[in-house]
């Protein structure tokens, strides 16, 4: 009896694989550095934020933070992953085990909060991010200014500490966001996108609603279209904008960006929602916990308290050698006071009453 299942582990193992771009059996991966946190040493303390009035917090705009939601059918679907390939996942990042989650429907927005969006937060309240308050963020060393003075993060020395990066700053002091307004925001905090959330009448999603709305009723797929990584189509075969090239030394832009893209870029999963991996990762409300029960759940929300947030999806800095975290059920946890040039977020809202379903 054990020879047969031993022999109907392989040949799951192995179908799983040929029905896959990614061919390893099983998949191990360097640390990718997504969970960093402000401890870099001497800039644990918010400063004061920066005076100096930019473009950004004085241009007038007509445009409103609206962006249209997908109503979110609830129902019972099964949470988390049991892919043999991905034990590490499952233990380290507590992707395991698979449990039966009941949610409610709720409203997702279509794609992450804009440039522009965010923009038109912070002029209309003067809002004042983490990474101002702490002034500085992490950059991605590609496109960090070349001082050899900053400090790096020292597990992933590829995260630069950059002095006055901020969401409309995201490349350092000498940067600006004019030509990206339809770009994902970014160097923004947990708390940060509380905040919009809430001045704009949503609320982040839960992680259970998030992983939800990325499978969008598909069932054992390891993204939010299947299980291919790209089209058969050459020509335009990519879903998704993440790395490609070797990490950290070098990224092709074979799927046309090498930043982020525009928050409305690449097809959609079959709920209509843009960019649910890869691009940028998403915030959502959920503490962060390796610990599930397995009980069937109805709404989760995790945790009552913690240190770390849960953050979702993956974004264009992911590659599988390093960071194989864009499919429907990877996640990382970072505190909540953390920016990087690779977060971003976008909300929920709870379905009325007399709305009609």
């Amino acid at each position: 009896m054990r020879s047969c299942l031993l022999i109907l582990l392989v040949v799951y193992i192995c179908n799983a694989t040929q029905n896959s771009d990614f061919t390893e059996t099983l998949h191990e991966e360097k640390p990718c550095g997504c969970s960093l946190g402000r401890t870099l040493s001497g800039a644990t303390t918010p400063s004061s934020a920066s005076a100096e009035t930019t473009d950004a917090r004085t241009a007038q705009t007509n445009a409103k933070a609206l962006t249209l939601q997908v109503l979110i059918p609830g129902g019972t679907f099964r949470m988390g992953q049991e892919d043999p390939r991905l034990l590490i996942h499952q233990k380290r990042d507590g992707e395991g085990p698979k449990r039966t989650v009941t949610i409610r429907s709720f409203y997702l927005d279509e794609h992450t909060v804009t440039n522009a969006q965010f923009q038109e937060f912070v002029i209309e309240t003067g809002y004042i991010t983490d990474a101002e308050k702490y002034n500085w963020s992490f950059v991605f060393e590609g496109f960090a200014p070349k001082d050899p003075d900053l400090k790096v993060a020292a597990a992933s020395p590829w995260w630069v500490a950059v002095p006055l990066t901020r969401w409309d700053r995201p490349f350092g002091p000498e940067s600006n966001i004019s030509n990206l307004s339809d770009h994902p925001v970014v160097h923004v905090s947990w708390f940060d996108a509380y905040e919009y959330c809430k001045w704009s009448g949503k609320r982040l999603p839960t992680e259970a609603e998030h992983e939800r709305a990325s499978k969008a009723g598909l069932k054992n797929k390891l993204y939010p279209w299947g299980n291919e990584l790209h089209k058969t189509n050459e020509i335009d075969k990519h879903r998704c904008n993440i790395w490609q090239g070797k990490f950290p030394d070098f990224n092709t832009g074979e799927d046309g960006y090498v930043y982020t893209a525009p928050s409305k870029s690449f097809e959609p999963n079959g709920y209509g929602l843009y960019n649910m991996v890869g691009n940028v990762w998403e915030w959502v409300n959920d503490w962060w916990t390796v610990d599930h029960d397995k009980n069937p759940l109805v709404d989760p929300k995790g945790p009552k308290t913690g240190s770390q947030k849960v953050q979702r999806g993956g974004s264009y800095l992911c590659h599988d050698s390093y960071c194989w975290r864009y499919r429907t059920t990877a996640r990382i946890g970072n505190e909540p006071d953390t920016s990087t040039g690779n977060i971003g977020f976008r909300c929920a809202k709870d379905v009325q009453i007399n709305d009609e379903i």
